[in-house]
C-alpha cells in the first residue's frame, strides 16, 4: 500500500497539503495509507526539573490535538481514512524524516511558507531541511 505522510503545524499552507491530497487521491490506483503528523517543540531541561513527564506528555498531546484538529475534520468529513501521529523534538524536520522511516511513507505532501514579499520566493526552514533529510519524495504545496 502506497503511504503518505502529510505534516500539519495548523496553519494555512499545511491545511492546503491536506486539501491537496484530498482533492488529487483520484489520480492513484489504490486510497493511500495517510498519516497526519504533528511535531511539538520538545521543553527545556529547566523546564523538565519542574514538571512531572505526565504532565509534559498530557501538554503535547493537548497542543498536538489542537494542531491537528482541522486538518483532522477535514480527512473526517471526506471519509478518509487516516493515522495521526504528535511527534516532539527539537528540529521538526529531524521528525519528520524519522516518522517517514518508522511508517515506510512513500512520499511527503506538506506546506511550503511564505515569508513576505522578497523572500517569499523562499522555502521554510522546516521544509527546506526536511528535502535535505528525507529520501522518498515530497510534493509541496503553497
Amino acid at each position: 500500500m502506497f503511504r503518505i505522510l502529510v505534516p500539519v503545524d495548523g496553519s494555512d499552507t499545511s491545511l492546503r497539503a491536506v486539501d491537496f491530497l484530498q482533492t488529487n487521491m483520484g489520480m492513484l490506483k489504490t486510497p493511500p495509507e495517510v498519516h497526519l503528523l504533528n511535531v511539538q517543540a520538545a521543553l527545556r531541561q529547566g523546564v523538565t526539573a519542574f514538571v512531572s513527564k505526565e504532565q509534559i506528555d498530557s501538554y503535547h498531546r493537548d497542543e498536538g490535538m489542537k494542531a491537528l484538529a482541522a486538518a483532522r475534520a477535514k480527512l473526517d468529513a471526506a471519509k478518509q481514512p487516516y493515522q495521526f501521529h504528535i511527534g516532539v523534538g527539537e528540529d521538526p524536520a529531524q521528525v519528520i524524516a524519522r516518522y517517514v522511516q518508522e511508517k515506510k511513507c512513500d512520499q511527503v505532501v506538506m506546506g511550503t511558507r511564505g515569508l513576505g514579499s522578497v523572500a517569499g520566493m523562499l522555502l521554510g526552514s522546516v521544509t527546506t531541511k526536511t528535502i535535505h533529510l528525507v529520501e522518498v519524495p515530497i510534493l509541496l504545496v503553497r
